[in-house]
């Protein structure tokens, strides 16, 4: 999606593009890296958001640095979006007919998939 002005990019995509900067750096960065090291032009403050609300969810961790924090990655993006699908189970009082819904709009591969981690030869 591009990013002229009144357009929405979609959920999730700049927590994703942080993650993955935190990730690929190895070590923990200040928000202003992680706003270097970002494909997207944001503001620092857009910057900072994101690391609030990636640290509440549990995805990244933070300590003390020496003008604010230093912020790295507790999970990889994978991790994320495994994370926001279990938050959408949870909302709904019916998680079977979520599951058997989600389930029938898999394809062919990922059925195969979802099968194959079910009977236990996960990764």
């Amino acid at each position: 999606m591009s990013d002229t002005a009144g357009e929405r990019r979609p959920s999730g995509e700049l927590e994703a593009s942080v993650l993955a900067a935190l990730c690929a750096a190895g070590r923990a960065r200040t928000a202003a890296e992680v706003r270097a090291a970002i494909p997207q032009e944001l503001a620092r403050t857009t910057v900072a958001t994101l690391l609030a609300r990636l640290h509440e969810k549990g995805a990244v961790d933070r300590m003390p640095g020496r003008r604010g924090f230093l912020y790295f990655a507790v999970e990889d993006s994978h991790g994320l979006t495994a994370r926001r699908m279990h938050q959408e189970l949870r909302q709904d009082d019916d998680r079977g007919l979520v599951l058997a819904r989600f389930v029938e709009g898999l394809d062919p591969a990922d059925e195969a998939e979802l099968k194959r981690l079910l009977e236990g030869d996960g990764r």
